[in-house]
């Protein structure tokens, strides 16, 4: 049997390749994640717009994030239906995702051919999804209308384009879901179950009293991703007309801050830093459960 190296006893070559292997992804982490996110933040305090080199940039301080929440009438919109987007991801996409891993886990006949079928949009993009959800909703050669014999804009009307940009969201978030907590149901010991039937536990309550309780990490990962997943919604609603005429999004903002028309990388940056700190808070009580497990 093969002895276990040290890093003391590696020679000089392969203290070079372990060195390599640690130093290019942190640089790559550092470059593509934590300096754009770093510059994002500090330009959000200048009135840079992309024209001329940075340091013509003044700093205006907080002057962004005020015009932002009082005089930028998409903003709070966009917030509401990012909000809106949270709630049906959490309380009708994720149940439902959950609900198809239970009966999966079941070993029903046929039980690959299910995960794969819903599994399957997950590998696709959000922009794809919109274009293959057009053939549903198109008001004149869609699916619904067809059936229907409805003339509705489902893409279009501000009054339907948010739910049916959920129901396309939604088809591609329950597959994550459903894999996600299908991988913690076999994780569960079999004998916490027949430990419940033994006292005499039905199959609902044992998954709610003994089997849900367990996969605890598992809802954590969920929610963590469903709250982000829901704050950078973007693709879907850019796709359908660029976050506008009741689609505007946090995310959509900042592309057409940005890189739109209006070229204002400053004040697009103070979105982006909104959705930062949002994204980050979520992300820290993820972080604070995995480390109190571990302790």
């Amino acid at each position: 049997m093969a002895k276990y190296k040290g890093i003391n006893q590696l020679s000089g070559l392969d203290r070079v390749v372990v060195g390599l292997m640690v130093v290019v992804p942190t640089l790559l982490v550092v470059w593509l994640v934590w300096a754009p996110a770093i510059g994002s933040v500090l330009l959000s305090f200048t009135n840079w717009d992309g024209v001329g080199p940075i340091a013509d940039a003044k700093f205006i301080g907080i002057q962004n994030y005020r015009d932002v929440v009082s005089i930028y009438p998409p903003f709070w919109p966009a917030v509401q239906h990012n909000l809106i987007w949270l709630a049906v991801m959490f309380l009708v996409a994720t149940p439902f995702g959950m609900f198809l891993a239970v009966l999966l886990d079941r070993e029903l006949r046929g039980t690959r051919v299910y995960q794969t079928a819903i599994y399957l949009p997950v590998v696709l993009s959000l922009a794809l999804v919109g274009f293959i959800w057009q053939l549903i909703y198109s008001r004149d050669q869609g699916l619904i209308n067809q059936v229907t014999g409805s003339t509705i804009d489902w893409y279009g009307d501000p009054r339907y384009n948010l739910w049916a940009a959920l129901v396309a969201s939604s088809w591609r978030h329950v597959g994550y879901v459903m894999l996600l907590y299908l991988a913690g149901l076999k994780g569960v010991d079999p004998s916490l179950r027949e430990a419940a039937k033994v006292d005499g536990a039905n199959e609902r309550t044992t998954f709610f009293k003994v089997v849900f309780p367990v996969m605890a990490p598992i809802n954590i990962i969920v929610l963590v991703i469903t709250v982000i997943e829901s704050l950078r919604a973007f693709d879907l609603a850019w796709v359908i007309n660029k976050g506008r005429n009741g689609l505007e999004l946090l995310g959509t903002l900042v592309t057409s801050n940005v890189v739109g028309e209006a070229s204002r990388i400053g004040f697009g940056s103070a979105i982006a830093t909104i959705m930062l700190v949002l994204s980050s808070f979520f992300v820290a009580l993820y972080i604070r459960y995995i480390m109190r497990e571990q302790q």
